[in-house]
């Protein structure tokens, strides 16, 4: 499968199945359709080459053709154009690969001192009761993690809310208590928390320099932007009390191992401007979102929106580029992507690893297959004494992958988000082997701006060589 296209002045030709990536020239990119059209009719080399001079005859010389036919076909023997897709083969296999749970999203407090207009969680409450998570649930939830971890030696636990730190005691002593049981077990806690830096402070900090390996500090951008959606009960803003203790979270940590993560809304598909004032504020590692809203909210993105947001994460990419050009890179979390580390077949069919190798717990120790999916009893997957009780709620998980949507088949995105977010899907579609459509177009985006990015950044890298020889 070939998916090719125009960015920022670059022709881009992305072989999907083997993920190789291509900046080619006009002639090339003119001629791989036609040469895809006739492999895909199995017509040999001296057909391709006939219909290929017949096609563009008069564009491009004979000469100039039969070269770049050459070219391609080299590409193509060396397994880097029109590569076969080999994965759907492992799928079997995968399906009776033994389940191990690698990390947990710790419900440390379903409750929240902000009112977040587009919060999933209501609030913090999850569709059920406000509570905060005790130490003794906390280590069951560690104990079962560790007794269902298998061979795995790392394991991941993100403290989350509604907000942790309304519950903060009880995350230092889940981390002590984890600690205490890497020796024995021979595993390693990764420990991250996502914070709306309501409560930080300076004891705060620095425990979570310590022992975070990551932190994720809620704000949306702009100040107008931030305190319209991101308001305390009482429909103050947020944003005076939060910016300086974020500035000197990230400042703390030398600008990495953290994010600030926003999300966009209807009230700003200029979200570029978010990204810059987030990035003028010496932040350094960013990601801002698409919210995910049922049309009747009036902050919801609609199908209408899509036109704009596509400009937007166009018009995003060469504002990145450009600050990268002036010494002000930033890292943006969607355009972030890996084209040299080569197909990694289990995260190709396993996804994010929901109700599989990935479980939420909340505060009174239920299991579900992830944060998004606490509340809805159907999804009650069991709890952390007696750990997965509805083993068919798993499998269904476990065979939740890009082979199993029809939407994702004949998509060039398919091996970049893995069939995307199961809550979405069931959200919209009320099945998780669907997909949120609105979401899929941002997606195709934001990986054709990742690439691109890649391929400016690759051209400016060759040019400072050449200028050094």
């Amino acid at each position: 499968m070939i998916h090719q296209y125009k960015n920022n002045g670059y022709n881009i030709v992305l072989d999907v199945n083997s993920g190789s990536v291509h900046v080619v020239d006009d002639l090339v990119y003119d001629m791989i359709p036609i040469v895809e059209e006739e492999l895909n009719n199995s017509c040999d080399e001296i057909i391709i080459k006939e219909k290929v001079l017949s096609v563009l005859e008069g564009t491009y010389t004979p000469e100039e053709m039969e070269d770049a036919l050459g070219q391609i076909l080299e590409l193509k023997d060396a397994g880097m154009l029109f590569a076969p897709d080999i994965y759907e083969n492992y799928i079997i296999d995968f399906k009776k690969r033994e389940t191990v749970v690698k990390a947990l999203c710790l419900h440390i407090a379903h409750d929240c001192n902000l009112a977040c207009k587009y919060c999933f969680a209501e609030e913090g409450e999850y569709h059920g009761r406000r509570a905060l998570m005790s130490f003794e649930v906390g280590k069951k939830a560690l104990d079962f993690l560790v007794e269902n971890s298998g061979n795995r030696v790392n394991l991941e636990v993100d403290f989350f809310g509604g907000e942790p730190l309304m519950n903060w005691q009880v995350v230092k002593d889940l981390v002590a208590y984890g600690r205490s049981l890497e020796e024995p077990h021979h595993k390693k806690f990764r420990f991250t928390l996502t914070t709306n830096g309501i409560l930080l402070n300076d004891e705060i900090m620095e425990f979570a320099n310590k022992e975070m390996s990551n932190i994720v500090l809620s704000i949306d951008g702009r100040k107008e932007i931030n305190d319209l959606m991101r308001p305390h009960r009482g429909g103050q803003g947020s944003y005076d009390t939060i910016v300086p203790k974020f500035q000197k979270v990230a400042e703390s940590r030398n600008q990495m191992n953290y994010y600030v993560r926003g999300t966009f809304t209807r009230n700003n598909l200029d979200f570029t401007k978010d990204v810059a004032h987030l990035a003028d504020l010496g932040f350094k590692q960013i990601s801002v979102e698409p919210v995910v809203a049922q049309p009747k909210d009036d902050y919801a993105l609609r199908e209408e929106d899509l036109p704009a947001l596509l400009a937007e994460y166009d018009k995003l990419a060469v504002e990145l580029l450009n600050r990268r050009k002036e010494g002000k890179g930033v890292n943006f979390f969607h355009f972030m992507i890996d084209l040299e580390g080569g197909p990694c077949v289990a995260k190709r069919l396993s996804g994010c690893g929901s109700g599989t190798e990935y479980l939420a717990v909340t505060p009174w120790g239920d299991l579900y297959p992830c944060h998004q999916f606490v509340g809805r009893e159907e999804f009650l997957m069991g709890n952390v004494e007696e750990g997965v009780t509805r083993t068919d709620i798993r499998d269904e998980f476990k065979t939740c992958n890009v082979y199993a949507k029809e939407k994702c088949r004949n998509c060039f995105a398919k091996f970049y988000c893995s069939g995307g977010c199961a809550a979405n899907s069931y959200n919209f579609h009320g099945n998780i082997n669907d997909a949120y459509d609105l979401g899929c177009e941002l997606q195709r985006k934001r990986i054709e701006c990742a690439i691109m990015i890649k391929a400016a950044l690759a051209e400016a890298e060759g040019e400072e060589k050449n200028e050094e020889e």
